[in-house]
């Protein structure tokens, strides 16, 4: 009658077997022919090949079956196992072999039967009923066809036991096995548990698994009382008691800083602040009990070779498969043996880069000769990126001023551009650190821009200025910055003027120096010029390189990583800390949260840690991580992390109860937000009616313990360090757990759709958004005049040194590439629903209103990109807005919206 554990875990990796002699995971002897048992020459062998243990099942279990029972039930189970390579490989173990011997006895999965219902005349948990499952043997050409293993068994369920409420599961291997599903059938009907989990091997853990029938969910007061004690123990056992080190196959959610991204006892200059706390507020993460390091002792040691994450949030081989070879496919350039000493110097000029990608490799330089010669000398392909979306349609767009400004409404990262309200511009910094807070954008400048359409007042009337903001946020770490090798940093803004054909064209870049003990302050504004061959031209030039690396550097670390990956894990450890299995929220949730703690944890070993991808390839360097911390601490709340209130408080969009999402955009075509509007009023559609049956007053809201505490999980140990923050949401309405719900779903699939699928696209050719950049301006106060006198005389080599080196480069075009690809078993918005509401007419009707309207929004999308009166979606060489179109294929294709943080 209830839904299995972690149901919405998605399946191992499909691995051709046969249905050999070897256990579930330990895998198959993959022999393409029927595998008989031995003969039976033993009394012992004899019973174990004949004997068909029984389950008992009460008949009210069945959705078809009402009468009671009255007499004793046959009841036939069948569990489906999924096997695995890591099992293949251990089958070959002295522990596969006795795991066999197991299989061949029919003793390999125990089971007991748990009644829904306590004795009414003891108010006591009634028997169990109990029994072996055993293999079989036989092939079957649907478990080939599958890639699955059965084990079946028949029991009897004695007068009086009731309704079947539970499962347990004892493994008695000495391997873990996935369970995917679990069905019992009695007289032609069949109910059935939807696993899709791992079971520890008993070697491991007495623990038993619980696993519960497909059913749409209770809330706590609704729990039938045979089960209730299963329902809190089973908490009890995800939230752990918060000591030791974890075990690979545990399940256990806990809270922890972000103590494990530095790494001082390998080197010094690998030491990293705890992120996490009044220094430095973050979301917290997953923990692990690793033991700290010798030289510092609130880190975390880094030496376990696999980070802890619950055993169900881990990778599928599928995706591991999957995503193993997209990364040994993209990084070859950056980690071939022999290359990086190759790598070291600047692209020496546009042609060279452009040979990197497959458009025409025969070309001859200097740069990619150098890396064939490599390649060739031990017979190994050349290898070449694809072309990105972005130069396919057109090589040239990306360095004009259209294309710029264009994509700041559809490009990688919609949610920088906000509205200028105020004018000056002004800093809200410490004057007395960093120097006169007014901005060195004047009035005349701007209306030079303008070609004397308006006056400076009447543009901020009409909202037509608009701006990238990075100057408050960057500036107290230039210096910082400044003392690293190979990069540099500016506070910067940049003003748009909003056209009357509804495009953004710039106005004006302001970069910053703030003033230190040894220099003042220094302030350049740059703008656009006619005169392409100018000084002028050349120094607006690369004043867009430092803004787009500054827009790149905030669009990972904060837009991408801190606002989805970062503060999702809470979201997901309160949810398996706090709500039942069985809950209805849990299942709700489940599929939006799928692989985000995997990733996250490969996140923390190679490319958010102390001297990984991102801190050797972004501005800021070692204080990537720790920006982004600053960001959190001064920005981030969960009540604009909806869409439209991120909107509204961009100055993007204003509340009108008339319009059709109940905003008004303030610019008409934008693309983001255009088409995440239209989900994200699907998303609350579905939620509302979700909610509304479950919790069809308030009175069920307040009184749900586990959802007021999953709720406070989040906002006292999720978010911890924004605990007393007055904007947090009150769980004292149904209309209220909607826009929370709708919320974290939004943030789960298209807030991170937008900013992740669209990474090669827009940043696989570099120069369009070059992720550093690691020269200073040559007009800065105090730089040599040789530096622009080169500007002048050799400008194409000024933006080569300014631009990433060919390491930097070829390791980021490897990166966005993994991080663009769309898995082979990618589960999309609207799909991988719980099996659970199968059972409820009302939720099934409403989960498929909800597919159907995102299948709508597609075709939406595509009329939109089509339409020549939207020019910031269309138009020559314009790269279509399609991140938020639902589905997708799989590969690198910019569009798609996945249920969860998948990648």
């Amino acid at each position: 009658m209830l839904k299995s554990q972690l149901q919405s875990v998605a399946q191992p990796p499909l691995l051709f077997t046969s249905n050999s002699s070897t256990f579930a995971t330990g895998g198959p002897s993959l022999l393409p022919k029927r595998v008989l048992p031995p003969p039976a020459t033993t009394d012992l062998h004899r019973k174990a090949l004949s004997t068909r243990r029984s389950l008992v099942v009460s008949n009210s279990l069945f959705s078809n079956i009402t009468q009671t029972i009255t007499k004793t039930d046959v009841v036939k189970a069948v569990v489906k196992v999924q096997p695995s390579i890591k099992g293949l490989l251990n089958s070959l173990k002295l522990s596969g072999r006795l795991d066999d011997l197991n299989d061949f006895l029919g003793q390999s999965i125990y089971v007991e039967l748990v009644s829904a219902e306590l004795d009414t005349a003891t108010g006591t948990e009634k028997k169990k009923v109990t029994g072996y499952l055993q293999r079989d043997l036989l092939v079957n050409l649907n478990d080939l066809k599958d890639n699955v293993m059965t084990y079946e068994g028949e029991l009897k369920l004695y007068k009086g036991f009731g309704e079947i409420g539970a499962i347990l599961v004892n493994n008695q291997h000495h391997r873990e096995m996935f369970i995917k599903t679990v069905v019992l059938s009695v007289n032609g009907d069949k109910v059935t548990f939807t696993c899709n989990s791992w079971v520890h091997a008993n070697s491991d853990s007495k623990e038993q698994r619980v696993f519960f029938a497909d059913k749409p969910g209770y809330l706590p007061s609704q729990t039938p009382s045979g089960l209730k004690n299963l329902r809190t123990k089973e908490l009890e056992i995800l939230r752990g008691d918060g000591t030791g080190e974890r075990k690979d196959y545990e399940r256990i959610y806990d809270y922890d800083v972000y103590n494990d991204l530095g790494n001082p006892d390998q080197k010094e200059d690998l030491a990293r602040p705890v992120l996490g706390g009044k220094e430095h507020p973050y979301p917290r993460r997953c923990r692990t009990g690793r033991s700290h390091t010798k030289s510092d002792p609130l880190s975390e040691s880094r030496t376990a070779s696999n980070i802890y994450v619950p055993r169900d949030e881990a990778f599928t081989e599928v995706k591991f498969i999957d995503f193993s070879l997209d990364t040994v496919k993209s990084v070859i350039p950056a980690v071939f043996p022999g290359l990086k000493s190759l790598l070291t110097s600047k692209f020496s000029s546009y042609a060279e880069i452009n040979r990197l990608y497959n458009d025409d490799p025969t070309k001859d330089t200097d740069f990619v000769d150098r890396i064939l010669n490599i390649v060739k000398s031990i017979n190994i392909e050349p290898f070449f990126f694809d072309q990105p979306e972005l130069i396919r349609r057109d090589k040239h767009r990306w360095d004009t001023d259209e294309e710029f400004a264009r994509q700041t409404l559809a490009g990688l990262n919609p949610y920088s551009i906000q509205l200028v309200t105020e004018f000056p511009l002004t800093s809200k910094l410490d004057s007395n650190t960093y120097g006169p807070p007014e901005s060195a954008i004047t009035k005349e400048i701007l209306e030079q821009g303008m070609k004397g359409t308006m006056t400076v007042e009447e543009a901020l009337n009409n909202k037509k200025l608009f701006m990238l903001d990075f100057h408050d946020l960057l500036l107290p770490y230039v210096h910082k910055v400044r003392q690293l090798s190979g990069t540099t940093l500016y506070g910067s803004r940049t003003v748009f003027f909003l056209t009357n054909d509804g495009t953004l064209s710039p106005l004006a870049i302001e970069l910053t120096r703030p003033a230190s003990s040894t220099e003042s302050q220094w302030k350049g504004v740059f703008t656009p010029s006619e005169d392409e061959n100018s000084t002028d031209a050349f120094l607006w030039k690369l004043a867009k390189a430092h803004v787009t690396a500054h827009d790149s550097g905030v669009h990972e670390l904060i837009s991408h990583w801190l606002r989805t990956h970062g503060c999702v894990e809470p979201y997901i450890i309160a949810t398996n800390r706090q709500l039942s299995v069985l809950h209805p929220v849990n299942k709700l949730l489940k599929r939006h949260f799928r692989y985000t703690m995997a990733i996250n944890a490969l996140a923390r070993g190679s490319l958010i840690n102390a001297g990984g991808i991102i801190e050797s390839n972004f501005s800021p360097g070692k204080y990537c991580i720790e920006l982004s911390s600053v960001y959190y601490d001064q920005f981030w709340r969960f009540d604009t992390e909806a869409l439209p209130a991120d909107l509204i408080r961009r100055g993007m969009a204003v509340e009108d109860p008339t319009a059709k999402h109940g905003i008004k955009l303030t610019v008409e075509d934008y693309p983001f937000a255009n088409d995440g509007l239209l989900i994200w009023s699907a998303i609350e559609q579905w939620v509302t009616e979700y909610v509304g049956h479950f919790y069809p007053t308030i009175e069920q809201v307040l009184t749900d313990h586990e959802l007021q505490s999953w709720w406070t999980d989040i906002k006292t140990q999720g978010h911890a360090d924004k605990k007393d923050e007055s904007w947090w949401p009150t769980l004292d309405s149904p209309d209220n757990l909607v826009s929370v719900l709708t919320t974290i779903i939004w943030v789960t699939s298209c807030h991170h759709a937008a900013v992740n699928f669209g990474q090669y696209a827009y940043g696989g050719y570099f120069p369009n958004r070059p992720s550093i950049a690691r020269t200073k301006m040559p007009t800065e106060e105090g730089m040599d005049a040789a530096a622009l006198e080169k500007l002048k005389e050799k400008p194409e080599s000024a933006f080569m040194e300014c631009y990433p080196s060919p390491l930097q480069a070829v390791e980021v075009i490897a990166v966005l590439a993994v991080l663009s690809h769309h898995n082979v078993d990618e589960q999309y918005l609207g799909e991988a629903g719980d099996p659970g509401w199968e059972t409820e007419k009302e939720i099934e009707a409403a989960a498929r209103r909800f597919s159907e309207r995102l299948e709508e929004i597609g075709a939406i999308v595509d009329g939109r990109n089509v339409d020549v009166k939207r020019k910031n979606r269309t138009g020559d060489g314009v790269v279509p807005y399609e991140l938020l179109k639902p589905k997708s294929e799989p590969g690198i294709t910019g569009m798609g919206v996945p249920n969860s943080i998948s990648i």
